[in-house]
């Protein structure tokens, strides 16, 4: 499935804040060009581009002509904009100008078209290609060599959930040439099983450079952000935090699923095997150390909280079913029939409790479920993950739960992983209990109490 071979070569990846202005752009290219490694430096689109392109698509739904007119234009003058101020040939404004025109027009194609099954993914991840036709030109006009690739041409996945690394690897070997050392292409953007346009859903551009680094098994991945590296707890909403200086691979990927927006929360597992290094950095603060993701536990016990909203809780309770042989089996086949996550489950001898956070097909659900018992349904709720490598088996796991005796917790999953533990709270009560949690689990500085 994965090349023997390491390749020298790293994979850098930024997100759209970090290409999201001229002065961005030019601190990106500092970065690159900081040394001589080889590497695939995968981009994201400006920021607020994708929103923008998301709105397009529902100007397509409801057929609203004036409006993906007002919308292509506008996207068009962003971007000659940053041509504008980027470069300084005449000449080479007025042709990245017509490369910029023919994809406005390209994508006009497809907001003209009938809205079908793949007219979100055809529009979305134009803002990628847009931003990547102008890096890798204004590289080139400073006289910094680089390849641009395609990343429909190799980014042939099959299944976003379970990506084909093999197959990615084999095409993208094909455009790998020896005399270049730099590469850009695309984040988010791929094809599926059928070779349709397709995508790696929001953020996915994290995982576009760990699917690529596992491809061709290269030395290392580094993510640049617009914050240096991933922190004990949400910096958004709580004072006096601090970035980790390590992580596993075990604990960032629980961290990323339960609501950390730095990571992606599928980023860290096409590197695993391969035992690639992950670094988050910053780029606004490159020299600052980031945060490491590895297999290599350097410290045991909590590392930081993160939080993950839009959480619907459903309880089902029934004196009779529910200790009856494959009871919960039939309740799990009704979410899996409608792939639909489960986050948290909590039995008791009459009920069974489970959480969601994609509600698309929720009126399906309840009406498969409401056979096997009373259903009660609750929104607006957020679940707080408590994370560090064997938590749960902590010496100090009991001061944790004194403490949890003053947040108000509807739920709480233990035991289920050695990493983490998880609570549901309202999410009125979310970013108090992350400040209350921050400031008993953490000392002043930087230690740990548990």
């Amino acid at each position: 499935m994965y090349s023997k071979i390491r390749h020298i070569m790293k994979i850098l990846k930024f997100g759209g804040t970090s290409v999201g202005s001229v002065e961005n752009l030019i601190r990106v290219k500092d970065i690159i060009t900081n040394d001589e490694e080889r590497k695939i430096v995968v981009c994201s689109a400006m920021s607020g581009v994708t929103n923008q392109l998301v709105r397009l698509v529902d100007n397509v739904k409801f057929n609203d002509t004036e409006a993906i007119a007002r919308n292509l234009h506008s996207l068009e003058d962003k971007h000659v904009g940053v041509i504008e101020q980027l470069f300084v040939d005449g000449n080479l404004k007025d042709k990245l100008k017509e490369k910029i025109s023919a994809l406005i027009t390209d994508l006009y194609g497809k907001a003209s078209a009938p809205y079908g099954s793949h007219t979100y993914s055809s529009i979305v991840t134009y803002g990628e290609f847009l931003l990547t036709t102008i890096f890798s030109e204004y590289l080139l006009s400073l006289g910094i060599e680089n390849t641009f690739l395609d990343a429909k041409d190799f980014m042939h996945v099959s299944c976003v959930e379970n990506p084909d690394i093999s197959n990615v690897g084999t095409q993208l070997q094909k455009l790998l040439t020896n005399s270049s050392q730099l590469y850009i292409t695309q984040g988010f953007v791929c094809r599926d099983q059928e070779l349709n346009i397709s995508h790696l859903k929001r953020g996915g551009s994290d995982y576009t450079a760990t699917i690529i680094a596992a491809a061709i098994n290269a030395e290392e991945v580094e993510i640049w952000t617009d914050i240096d590296g991933l922190h004990n707890n949400d910096p958004r909403y709580v004072e006096e935090t601090h970035p980790i200086s390590h992580l596993t691979y075990n604990e960032a990927a629980e961290l990323a699923y339960f609501g950390a927006k730095i990571l992606h929360p599928q980023t860290v597992s096409p590197v695993v095997a391969l035992d690639i290094p992950v670094t988050l950095k910053n780029t606004f603060q490159p020299d600052a150390p980031g945060t490491i993701i590895s297999n290599t536990t350097y410290k045991k016990g909590l590392k930081s909280i993160s939080a993950k909203d839009n959480i619907t809780a459903i309880k089902i309770k029934s004196n009779r079913m529910l200790m009856a042989h494959g009871y919960l089996r039939r309740i799990f086949e009704v979410f899996d029939k409608f792939q639909t996550s489960i986050d948290m489950i909590t039995t008791s001898e009459v009920a069974i409790s489970i959480t969601i956070d994609d509600t698309a097909n929720l009126d399906q659900i309840l009406e498969e479920i409401e056979q096997y018992g009373e259903v009660t349904v609750e929104s607006n709720h957020s679940i707080i993950c408590i994370v560090g490598e064997s938590v749960i088996n902590d010496k100090h796991t009991h001061k944790l739960f004194e403490i949890l005796r003053y947040i108000p917790v509807r739920m709480i999953s233990y035991g289920g992983s050695n990493n983490n533990i998880s609570l549901l709270v309202d999410t009125k009560d979310k970013i108090s209990s992350l400040r209350f949690l921050n400031e008993k689990l953490f000392q002043t500085h930087r230690e740990a109490v548990v």
